[in-house]
């Protein structure tokens, strides 16, 4: 046990901790310089963004285009679209996700291997672009929020790795419960739920990524521009050569390159910012509901 514990003291292993170390900060390296690229671009005046190819540090701050998409109405309003379909989004497929898995964790619920079969099924065969197109057509919701939401309420993958974790919960806390009197759906809320955090934060932060980055839904789905998301605004943004719709003044031009930056900033902060406060429960929660079937 003790040749064991401390077999990467030989230099053998310590050249493989090194070999390790070195790959592991080029990775990094490799998803980080963009990311600061851009944030720095962002801070940068248009002059210096026209004459410096790359940079990680602006010689000259400047908040002129975070200035411009503050001010400009179209901004606000996708990102508060997108930060309210976000939030009612990820609530509404985490309540059905934890409906679905709750009975199928039933190993005497009727039809419940039928069922489960089905939803694999729909892992590895998809209807595909046009007829979930047709379907949201036929139920009427082109252009509504319910749209971006409904089609993928609930995720097959997230809906096993949830049943198999409602599998793993002692019985007798059910039991227990439904002789204090409480029915399924009590005994759902009050007691299955509130020892699930771990599971259903991370699964929030999927669905909260998925939601926010999500760009063919509103591309699809929304003919009308005053309903997109920040997703849809960044790609106006990113190809248009004109800025000037962002300001009051039409005959004023905004720092085009710099707004570039400043919205793929505003729209990938959110969920950086988002993380950290479930990263306690994400690589738990993985690892929970992966092993039963």
């Amino acid at each position: 046990m003790a040749r064991e514990k401390y077999r990467f003291n030989t230099p053998a292993g310590r050249v493989f901790d090194v070999f390790n170390v070195i790959i592991l900060v080029a990775i990094g390296a490799i998803a980080l310089v963009p990311f600061l690229y851009v944030l720095a671009g962002s801070f940068a005046t248009e002059a210096e963004i026209a004459t410096r190819p790359f940079f990680l540090w602006p010689n000259t701050f400047s908040l002129e285009a975070y200035k411009a998409i503050l001010q400009s109405d179209a901004f606000v309003r996708a990102l508060v679209t997108t930060i309210l379909v976000t939030v009612i989004g990820t609530t509404i497929q985490l309540l059905l996700t934890a409906a679905m898995a709750y009975p199928l964790s039933k190993a005497n619920l009727p039809g419940g291997r039928v069922m489960l079969m089905l939803i694999v099924f729909t892992m590895v065969f998809g209807g595909g672009m046009i007829p979930t197109f047709l379907v949201v057509k036929e139920l009427g919701l082109l252009d509504t929020y319910w749209a971006l939401i409904l089609p993928a309420a609930i995720n097959p993958f997230s809906l096993i790795i949830i049943k198999n974790f409602f599998q793993q919960l002692p019985k007798e806390l059910e039991e227990s419960a439904m002789i204090d009197g409480a029915n399924e759906m009590r005994t759902l809320w009050s007691v299955i739920l509130p020892l699930s955090k771990p599971v259903l934060a991370t699964f929030a932060l999927f669905y909260a990524v998925g939601i926010w980055n999500d760009f063919m839904s509103p591309l699809l789905y929304l003919n009308d521009s005053s309903m997109w998301t920040l997703q849809m605004f960044l790609r106006q943004v990113t190809a248009a050569t004109d800025l000037s719709m962002l300001q009051d003044n039409p005959g004023e031009q905004p720092p085009s390159e710099g707004i570039k930056f400043a919205v793929i900033i505003v729209a990938t902060l959110p969920i950086l910012l988002f993380y950290p406060f479930l990263q306690k429960h994400f690589a738990k929660g993985m690892l929970l509901g992966s092993v039963k079937g």
